[in-house]
């Protein structure tokens, strides 16, 4: 059997952040794909497209995030499980408050790659 190539290193924490999820993605490049879209998520970019994504991690073109957010074989109700298994025992038991800042509103503007343009409809024109 051949061994798979491990992931590409991208930024350490994110790379230990990341590990904890790698059993859900049957492939390298599904879970490289993960830590590229964390990377993009918390970089200065102003906005945060899968071309403007792909640039700033080094990736020739976007196809390969965009393939992992639409038909790459992994269950998002896994990760969700995990991910509050994993925030369950970091608190172990301990109460929190959720703020959810969220006004509902939809997008405004024809900016956003993949995204038909929209308007506010509690704003008015």
């Amino acid at each position: 059997m051949v061994r798979p190539r491990p992931p590409v290193k991208t930024v350490k924490f994110v790379d230990e952040y990341c590990q904890w999820y790698k059993s859900l993605f049957p492939d390298v490049r599904s879970f490289e794909a993960l830590k590229y879209l964390h990377i993009g998520c918390i970089s200065e970019l102003k906005r945060k497209t899968l071309p403007e994504i792909a640039k700033i991690v080094g990736l020739d073109n976007q196809q390969g995030l965009h393939h992992f957010l639409t038909t790459s074989p992994w269950d998002i109700e896994k990760l969700r499980a995990l991910r509050l298994e994993l925030i369950l025992k970091i608190l172990k038991g301990r109460p929190i408050i959720l703020i959810i800042d969220e006004t509902g509103d939809k997008k405004k503007g024809s900016k956003t790659d993949y995204v038909k343009r929209q308007y506010i409809g509690t704003w008015g024109k």
